[in-house]
């Protein structure tokens, strides 16, 4: 964008466009290993500001091909979601706003979850799909990246709890986005207009290729890869529902502006058992012995977490809200006393039941050990909430563990969020073991949801040799070749991004790559929104923009 540009872009808006060097460098990046400088940020104020900035981008597009837009909340995302060579449309700093209305919480992008959650706490409600990253993240992107987390073993993903979808399309006007009976999508497509279209299309293209969609639909319980064309028509109760094309989106289809949220009550009581795992044989045994029993979450992480969780034990001070040293070493001694006796185990089981009824829970706790007898497990109860807060703490910071404390190499997340049905794990860990011990070079750690069969495997890499960037791709289709033959999906929970478009293809094959490409040409014809994302996405283009000054 040449500078007179910039200042008419200024001119057509409310809020705040910023291109100095201070703020270009700052949105280059998000929690990928990504490096792509925007030439302008934006601010926007209000949704006249974002039909404004559609509808500039769309009058200049044939002058400037380049011009996008490219939405951002918290910039917490792993796989290069919300950063663009073009415009980052930031909601963090005026769409932070959100209403409770009984059990529906009508939330703009830019609010953070912990403040989001904070509101909903006081009505005694919860959104049950949040991720690991709750501390930091914001609402744009869990519904954005269909997030799930630690209780999504039982209560699914964010595509369950999206009930309305406001969102500004591409031809500048704000739309409404909810399920629709039959008839009132016949009056949609009836309408002469920009939203008709979008529905006569989006019905044909559906309706008649619905067996190979429906085939498509990845056979996990997650899914974040591509877009969910297997969720809008439900042919048997007759609903047509666009909101499951958006939650997951990833701002290529239009620009979010609000979404209205499900909640469900809290639970009073939780018991949580730990369970540490020396040898992988049983595992496939382990998990249906534990999935039996219905936990709320069933968690895990490697030893090489709960080696740094040890060695790095200090961080935890602070957000375990314990001044006293002794006391937080106390905390953390039967880890010390595993390490100094050389009993670290390769898997940490976490397993935490819920509910109303405290009888209930002690039930499910003595039941577990006893159905775990047989396989002379070490196990652990924690005895109280700081104990459980510990335990959290280890699985929900093993990445910013990574991130913040190793300092000669950085993270790397390129494989961080496959998933394949748990009864396939004691075939497919050790396969996976196979490839990774390829690379001798290759730091990582391991966490995940181990109820679901998602798990998150952040490397640990020298970014700026040339010789380790080049084990990126090589690695990444041999993992996935790998998901793929155990009918997984290459990401469940953080989303396609820059990293992982360019394998869609390996994962779903040319004809639903085509069904994608022509839905993003129904909403988005210019390719406005968030290009390289979902569809036409590059290899080479992810390649050449790895971040290596960090």
């Amino acid at each position: 964008m040449d500078s007179n540009l910039i200042e008419r872009l200024k001119t057509q808006i409310k809020g705040d466009v910023f291109n100095d060097n201070e703020t270009l460098n700052l949105y280059s990046h998000d929690a990928s290993l990504f490096e792509v400088k925007p030439q302008v940020v934006v601010f926007p104020k209000d949704t006249e500001d974002l039909k404004a900035l559609v509808k500039f981008v769309s009058e200049n597009k044939k002058n400037n091909s380049s011009l996008s837009l490219t939405a951002r909340s918290a910039g917490t995302d792993m796989s290069g979601g919300a950063v663009n060579d073009s415009i980052i449309v930031a909601f963090q700093k005026y769409f932070n706003h959100v209403t409770i209305d009984k059990d529906i919480a009508t939330t703009e992008p830019g609010v953070f979850y912990k403040d989001f959650e904070s509101k909903t706490l006081k009505n005694n409600l919860i959104f049950p799909s949040y991720p690991a990253s709750r501390e930091i993240c914001a609402m744009g992107g869990i519904v954005n990246n269909n997030s799930g987390g630690e209780k999504s073993l039982e209560y699914g993903k964010t595509e369950q709890y999206v009930k309305k979808v406001k969102a500004v399309l591409s031809d500048g006007n704000e739309y409404v986005l909810k399920p629709l009976s039959y008839e009132e999508l016949n009056e949609k497509m009836g309408l002469k207009n920009f939203e008709g279209e979008i529905y006569t299309k989006m019905y044909k293209l559906i309706n008649e290729n619905y067996d190979e969609i429906q085939k498509a639909r990845p056979q996990v319980s997650k899914n974040s890869a591509g877009y969910y064309l297997w969720n809008v028509w439900d042919s048997e109760n007759k609903i047509f529902d666009l909101t499951k094309l958006f939650v997951g989106a990833q701002g290529t289809l239009g620009l979010v502006t609000q979404a209205s949220i499900q909640l469900l009550p809290t639970k009073k009581y939780s018991e949580m058992m730990i369970v540490y795992l020396n040898d992988l044989s049983s595992l496939g045994k382990i998990i249906n012995t534990v999935l039996l029993l219905k936990p709320e979450s069933f968690e895990t992480y490697d030893n090489h977490t709960l080696l740094l969780a040890i060695k790095f034990f200090t961080g935890f001070a602070k957000k375990l809200g314990t001044k006293n040293f002794i006391t937080l070493a106390w905390q953390f001694l039967p880890d010390f006393l595993m390490l100094v006796t050389g009993g670290i185990p390769k898997l940490v089981l976490q397993v935490e039941f819920t509910s109303n009824q405290r009888h209930e829970l002690n039930d499910k706790i003595a039941r577990l050990k006893e159905n775990l007898l047989p396989f002379n497990l070490k196990i652990n109860i924690a005895p109280n909430k700081k104990a459980e807060k510990k335990y959290w703490l280890i699985r929900r910071e093993s990445f910013n563990l990574l991130r913040h404390k190793v300092k000669d190499k950085h993270t790397a997340p390129f494989i961080d969020d496959f998933i394949v049905k748990p009864e396939y794990l004691t075939e497919f860990l050790p396969k996976l073991n196979n490839i990774l011990h390829k690379y001798p070079n290759l730091t990582y750690t391991i966490a995940g949801h181990l109820g679901d069969g998602n798990f998150h495997i952040i490397p640990l890499m020298r970014i700026e040799d040339p010789e380790q960037r080049e084990i990126i791709p090589t690695l990444a289709k041999e993992i996935y070749e790998l998901v793929i033959k155990y009918k997984g999906s290459i990401t469940a929970e953080h989303n396609d991004g820059l990293i992982r478009t360019p394998y869609l293809k390996q994962m779903y094959g040319e004809k639903i790559i085509h069904l994608f490409e022509e839905t993003k040409k129904i909403f988005d014809p210019q390719n406005i929104f968030n290009p390289r994302k979902k569809v036409f996405g590059n290899l080479d283009f992810a390649m050449n923009h790895i971040r290596q000054n960090w």
